[in-house]
């Protein structure tokens, strides 16, 4: 037993008697609303954070580790309005990420913590006491959610965990009663460990939701068991179901996530009547279920990024819709697949109005909050294990030294200002479609540009009949009909006429057929960086103060910089330093660490080919991609390898910066490079970057800009230098350009197809195709509008001996992937500019 503690086993519950202890905290300095010294470490494999809930005056925040349903060593933070920190020594750790606030009672349920309005903290044992087996009082588990009883909710809340564990817990005493046993109880007491097991009691696994209503609690998971589900993101995975009291009832075989309703945190106000939402996804596109009137009704929404896929449910942490305004004007603001959305209140079957994208983002959020009138954002920022998140562009680099996360403070309009909200989904993806069959309604208001793509694979041509919902109150009107040939596929713009909630589409004869939408937002960005990024080198520069970066372990808290100093020459060590929580860049002597970064981070050489036409990339599974190109100084420093290209810096999910732009690249197992994501292009030295306390930190330091001051942090005796900010300052980078193409100057075969080459989420889009025979040459242009096919033929061209043909993209042309082939064997062009 830590001799700093004193327990007492009261009425059921754990009360710890000693005082907390505030950390201290002089003014701390913040980067992007991020503050260092409120970072969040854990001894796990991951430190998420689970739940964030203003309480009592405080801000309270619970981290979780990756599998740990009998309790770890993270923690329940209390955080004043002065910002300063306060571990609570009830503190018993696990993986929770449930909140429920408790009216009846006023006391807030976050993971296994009750705490009351004086912020007086009670917490329900993972396990009894020593040498007893699972006494009544434990509720061991993974916490996923709260719901408030069916038959006596103001005595009684629901707990349910991760592993179909459910209890009811006495809001007085907190004595719990186990309804349904966790599943990883009974491998406990086998091995005396935690090890990951399922029950059975639902199809799929992970759980994350849970919430009541209508006479019913809802629970869902969003992943699949199994190395199948490891490997493969668009299997058969999760499921949301829903318990009476006494059974439980398989509502849909898909992933969900987050479960809720007009009432979030406190519960439904009328829980009889009002509706439940549900969110989750499928390989397509975004699912969003609303139970009302005793049913379940489904929408379709697109999704703008993909590094939330995986059929295991991973990679997602606990989206949620949480009312981020005042009790007088309330304001749901959703998170799902890397977007902010905005969410109507009123959101049920018959007034589905409302959802609208708000903006891209890419840090990983495990939850969020209004707090003193801006946003608190509960982020998953480093995760030591890095998971299933490996790969050859890597280099074999290790994670971080110890897991540990932040939190983010924002201005409130924070959702409407970042990356562009250019998004795509399937409502069918190369499957059967019977004749007459409606799809689900799929989102169609929103976005500037529109269109769909159709590719019909039956023997015969068919027309799709693509419906609209004008107003969202269920009255279907036809928009249009498409005829698609056999074998053939078609894409169609919609004008601002066509205009309506939702889109919905049916075949007229039955087929097999894949129909993707595509939305593009107006990118107004520039192409020059904000001056946030000033200090950072140029990519031509001759001098840049470089750095390998790793933040270390064992309770350290330090991000270790083995400084590098490129000067013409040779590149030449400058010492060891690190970078402490007070963001003081320090020199030290630690040869041995010094090493370690230098031998185990150390740019991998020739994970990427450059060519003149564009960047090679050739993946784990073997699959080929090209990337356009920028500045011509980032050659050479590639082939150098003189700069990082890749690294996990938000987790389960890779930041790969390769010739002067920034792309969101997706785990393997979420289909990686297929479904890579442009962020922002620039023209800047960047020599390694990381996370570390929540931040995004870049070497790659300008030697006239050695002075503290904005991002940049420099060492005293200015020979090293490090840029702070946060991952999403990205987007202010510059919006991505770039130029090349699969083909240049390249003999080439009649009918053979070139490498894929990304053009998806590009602005102005512009075409060049050249050749040297001496006759006419036909080229097709084909599109993946999806990532991982269906190819579809978009246009040809036919270029005359010695002319070069130009063909500007139009504003609604939207697509991941592009590729092409000719008819004739030749040396041909296809050279693409992204401005």
């Amino acid at each position: 037993m830590n001799k700093n503690r004193m327990w007492a086993f009261v009425a059921g519950s754990v009360m710890c008697l000693a005082q907390p202890v505030n950390a201290q905290t002089p003014k701390q300095p913040s980067y992007s609303g991020i503050y260092p010294h409120l970072a969040m470490y854990n001894n796990e494999g991951e430190c998420g954070t689970g739940a964030v809930v203003p309480w009592a005056g405080k801000l309270w925040a619970i981290t979780y580790g990756p599998h740990l349903p009998f309790g770890s060593s993270d923690k329940l933070y209390e955080i004043g309005t002065d910002l300063k920190q306060t571990v609570r020594p009830e503190s018993i750790g696990g993986t929770p990420a449930n909140r429920m606030i408790h009216r009846e009672s006023n006391q807030l349920f976050i993971g296994p913590y009750a705490i009351d309005s004086q912020g007086k903290v009670r917490t329900i044992p993972y396990k009894g006491k020593p040498g007893s087996d699972m006494p009544d009082m434990s509720m061991p588990g993974r916490h996923t959610g709260n719901a408030r009883h069916l038959t006596n909710p103001a005595g009684k809340i629901l707990y349910g965990t991760m592993e179909e564990g459910f209890y009811e817990v006495d809001v007085k005493t907190l004595t719990p009663k186990m309804l349904y046993e966790d599943g990883n109880i009974e491998r406990n007491k086998e091995t005396n460990k935690a090890t990951y097991q399922t029950k059975g009691l639902l199809p799929g696994t992970h759980g994350k939701g849970f919430y009541s209503g209508q006479g019913v609690a809802v629970y869902s998971n969003n992943g699949e068991p199994g190395r199948q589900a490891e490997i493969q993101f668009d299997i058969e995975s999760g499921s949301l179901s829903e318990w009476d009291g006494k059974n439980w009832k398989v509502v849909r075989r898909n992933q969900f996530v987050e479960v809720t309703g007009p009432g979030g945190i406190y519960g439904n106000a009328n829980p009889a009547t009002d509706p439940i939402w549900a969110t989750g996804w499928d390989h397509k596109s975004v699912l969003v279920g609303v139970r009302d009137h005793g049913k379940w009704t489904f929408y379709r929404l697109p999704k703008a990024s993909h590094a939330y896929d995986g059929a295991h449910g991973w990679n997602t942490e606990w989206p949620r819709i949480r009312d981020v305004g005042t009790p007088q004007q309330p304001d749901y603001l959703m998170t799902m697949h890397g977007m902010f959305w905005k969410f109507p209140g009123q959101f049920n079957s018959a007034n589905s109005a409302g959802i609208r994208p708000r903006s891209a983002y890419l840090k990983v959020i495990g939850d969020f909050t209004r707090w003193k009138e801006g946003l608190v954002f509960g982020c998953d920022d480093s995760a030591q294990r890095e998971f299933l998140n490996k790969r050859k562009a890597k280099g074999g680099i290790e994670g971080p030294g110890q897991s540990n996360s932040n939190l983010w403070f924002t201005p409130l309009n924070l959702p409407d200002q970042l990356g562009p909200n250019s998004a795509e989904g399937s409502v069918w993806l190369n499957e059967a479609v019977k004749a007459g069959q409606n799809s689900e309604p799929f989102l169609f208001a929103g976005w500037a540009h529109r269109s769909v793509w159709i590719r019909n694979e039956g023997d015969s041509e068919t027309g799709f009949v693509l419906e609209v919902d004008k107003k969202g109150n269920g009255a279907w009107s036809v928009l249009k009909t498409l005829k698609v040939g056999p074998g053939m596929a078609l894409n169609a713009v919609f004008s601002n006429a066509e205009s309506g909630e939702w889109v919905r589409v049916r075949a007229e004869k039955a087929t097999r057929a894949t129909v993707q939408f595509t939305y593009t937002s107006d990118d107004k960005r520039v192409s020059t960086p904000n001056a946030i990024f000033a200090g950072l080198s140029r990519a031509d520069a001759a001098a840049s103060h470089g750095g390998l970066l790793y933040g270390l372990g064992d309770n350290r808290r330090v991000l270790g910089i083995a400084a590098i100093d490129f000067n013409g020459g040779k590149p030449t060590g400058t010492g060891y330093y690190e970078l402490d929580g007070n963001m003081q860049l320090t020199r030290r002597e630690d040869a041995k660490m010094h090493s370690f970064i230098q031998t185990k981070f150390a740019v991998p050489k020739q994970v990427v080919t450059l060519d003149a036409s564009s960047v090679l990339v050739v993946d784990d599974k073997g699959r080929r991609w090209r990337l356009p190109l920028g500045n011509e100084a980032f050659t050479g420093l590639t082939n150098q390898a003189a700069l990082r290209i890749c690294r996990e810096v938000a987790t389960e999910r890779d930041l790969f910066n390769c010739h002067g732009t920034f792309y969101e690249l997706p785990a393997e197992n979420a289909d990686g490079y297929a479904k890579i994501r442009p962020v922002s292009s620039h023209n800047l030295r960047i020599h390694d970057y990381a996370s570390y306390r929540g931040l995004l930190v870049m070497t790659g330091i300008d030697p006239k800009s050695m002075q503290n001051g904005g991002h940049i942090i420099a060492s005293a005796d200015k020979k090293a230098a490090v840029w702070a900010g946060a991952i999403d300052d990205l987007w202010k980078l510059g919006k991505p350009t770039g130029h090349g193409g699969p083909w240049k100057g390249t003999q080439v075969q009649a009918g053979d197809r070139s490498d894929a080459y990304l053009i998806g989420f590009y602005d102005k889009k512009s075409l060049k195709l050249s050749h040297d025979a001496k006759q006419a040459v036909t080229f097709t242009l084909e599109a993946d509008p999806v990532g991982n096919g269906p190819w579809m033929a978009y246009k040809t061209f036919t270029v005359k001996p010695g002319e070069t043909v130009s063909f500007v993209f139009p504003k609604d042309f939207s697509a991941r992937w592009v590729r092409f082939k000719t008819d004739k064997a030749c040396k041909a062009t296809t050279w693409l500019d992204y401005q």
